[in-house]
């Protein structure tokens, strides 16, 4: 004889937790217009964002080690160097944002948050592996080879979009979602390099 089971008796599973987004995120405020003077001069305009940026990157490499060493011995960042790096990080985004025509405003030489239409959201430290931090550099190396092929792509994409918005005054929807992905994956690389994060950059569309 079997046991009847009633649907009060069935077995439940237990709910699937939904995947934890990636803690860097990419966050799209743009509304596509362009304005085509500010296109045209856009090669001349980003100079000064270029150099600034080359002198921020140095002092950037200095804070990362320090961020590193103290990950290695106390299991958790900086919060002072995080801040400090998450301000860099950004800071570049609006500046690549700018460079491939993804945003029309010129961008602000500093990387506060909601200052420009495309920014990024970046979660507070939290504990990191040691063991994974002590070979980051190396664990790191195929994202590193990924991007620079998103790269490649970036530029690409850059110049047909400083083409199209000099004739329409707009960025096409499909142009621009393409160089965000690869924009937001560049900008998960380097927080992963720079121990902003010990999770590794994703390929997925969103996370």
């Amino acid at each position: 004889m079997t046991d009847v089971v009633t649907p009060e008796e069935e077995p439940t599973q237990p709910p699937v937790e939904p995947p934890r987004k990636h803690p860097i995120r990419l966050l799209d405020g743009d509304d596509l217009k362009r304005s085509r003077i500010k296109v045209l001069a856009r090669w001349l305009l980003v100079w000064p964002h270029l150099i600034w940026l080359a002198l921020y990157s140095v002092v950037a490499v200095a804070m990362a080690i320090a961020n590193w060493v103290v990950t290695l011995i106390k299991g958790r960042p900086s919060e002072r160097i995080h801040r400090w790096l998450v301000r860099f990080l950004r800071y570049s985004t609006y500046v690549y944002s700018y460079l491939y025509v993804f945003a029309n405003p010129y961008p602000p030489f500093h990387g506060e948050p909601g200052r420009y239409p495309i920014d990024l959201e970046i979660e507070p430290p939290e504990p990191q592996r040691r063991l994974v931090t002590a070979f980051r550099i190396v664990l790191a190396i195929p994202a590193l080879i990924l991007n620079w092929v998103f790269s490649q792509v970036l530029q690409i994409v850059g110049i047909l979009a400083w083409l199209i918005a000099l004739v329409l005054g707009r960025t096409p929807r499909g142009m621009e979602n393409l160089g965000l992905y690869c924009l937001r994956y560049q900008a998960q690389t380097w927080g992963y390099l720079l121990i902003l994060t010990d999770r590794y950059p994703s390929l997925a569309a969103e996370t």
